[in-house]
C-alpha cells in the first residue's frame, strides 16, 4: 500500500510540476514581446511573424523645416554638407577635432534604408572602420549643437556646412527664423 501511495504522490507533483512550467513557457515570450522595447534583446527575439522590420526607422529621410524641405536621420536629426569634401573621393576632410562638432552620419546596415530621399545614398569608410553615410558621393554630418529633432543650428555656419535637400543638393540658403 505505501508504495502505490508514494508512485501516486510522486506521479501527482510531477504532473503539477510540468504542468506549472508549461504555463510559465507559454505566456512568457509573449508577455516580454509585448511590454519590451524596440532594440532590446527580447524584442529582436520575436518570431519572424511579427512587423519588426516595418517599425525600424530608416537611416535616412525627409522632414519639414525653416529651411524647406531637408534630410534628416530615423530620429529627425538634420543632417549636413562639408563643402570642403570632395565629392566622389571617398573620404571626409572633416577629421580630428572637427568631427567633434561634426560627428558623421552612420548607416545602421551595410544598405542604408531611405524613406523620401532620392539622391544616391551611399557609404565610404571611417578611419575607424565604420561605415558614414553619403548622398550624391557627399557624406553628411550631425551638428553637435543640434540637441532635439528639427534643429538645423549648423545651416550656414563657417560658410561651409549646410543642409541637404532630398534630391541631395545642398541647400545654401538661410534658414528662414
Amino acid at each position: 500500500m505505501k508504495k502505490h501511495l508514494s508512485i501516486g504522490l510522486s506521479t501527482f507533483a510531477l504532473a503539477a510540476l510540468l504542468s506549472g512550467c508549461a504555463g510559465g513557457t507559454g505566456t512568457s515570450p509573449t508577455s516580454a514581446a509585448a511590454t519590451t522595447p524596440p532594440g532590446s534583446a527580447a524584442a529582436t527575439s520575436a518570431p519572424a511573424s511579427t512587423s519588426a522590420p516595418a517599425a525600424a526607422a530608416p537611416d535616412l529621410k525627409v522632414a519639414d523645416s525653416s529651411a524647406g524641405r531637408i534630410v534628416v536621420d530615423g530620429k529627425g536629426m538634420s543632417v549636413y554638407y562639408y563643402t570642403k569634401d570632395v565629392k566622389d573621393s571617398g573620404t571626409s576632410t572633416c577629421t580630428g577635432s572637427c568631427l567633434d562638432a561634426w560627428p558623421p552620419v552612420l548607416a545602421a546596415a551595410d544598405t542604408p534604408a531611405v524613406d523620401g530621399v532620392t539622391g544616391t545614398v551611399g557609404t565610404i569608410a571611417t578611419p575607424d572602420g565604420k561605415q558614414q553615410l553619403t548622398i550624391n558621393g557627399m557624406p553628411v554630418y550631425y551638428y553637435a549643437k543640434d540637441l532635439a529633432a528639427g534643429d538645423i543650428l549648423g545651416q550656414g555656419v563657417g560658410g561651409v556646412w549646410y543642409l541637404v535637400a532630398p534630391s541631395g543638393e545642398m541647400i545654401t540658403g538661410a534658414a528662414g527664423y
